[in-house]
């Protein structure tokens, strides 16, 4: 395992059931979710020129990832991003932030509902990361 990047357990998960990946290895004293960020749907005109279905990725803990040519308001970016550190770890039940999945852009004019999916599961460790 190179480092920083974390070892892949699994495939695309969805929501978590809590337990661990098959053939998930010892190293690691962390795990954490890679996240895709998307546009869910816009209820009001697209200000930014987004449309449904843009997205973004962040992997390994810290790396966020457009696709090629892509782009995303970074208006919607700064309402989502301080809630993404929590959808990367497991929460407890019952947890609001566990059971909820959808962020909005702060203009009212395009009222642009983004959804947080998780990925994939990845062990890690903490001292690759600070």
């Amino acid at each position: 395992m190179s480092e920083g990047t974390g070892e892949d357990i699994g495939e695309d998960i969805g929501e978590s059931t809590g337990e661990r990946g098959v053939g998930m290895e010892d190293d690691g004293d962390m795990e954490l979710y890679d996240l895709r960020v998307v546009v869910d749907r816009i209820e009001g005109r697209s200000v930014c020129g987004m449309e449904v279905g843009d997205c973004f990725t962040l992997e390994r803990s810290a790396h966020l990832r457009l696709p090629d040519g892509g782009h995303f308001c970074v208006y919607a970016l700064a309402s989502v991003l301080p809630f993404l550190a929590a959808k990367q770890r497991d929460l407890a039940q019952g947890d609001w932030l566990a059971q909820d999945s959808h962020f909005s852009c702060p203009d009212p004019e395009e009222r642009l509902v983004m959804r947080v999916e998780r990925t994939r599961r990845r062990r890690m460790n903490s001292a690759d990361l600070t």
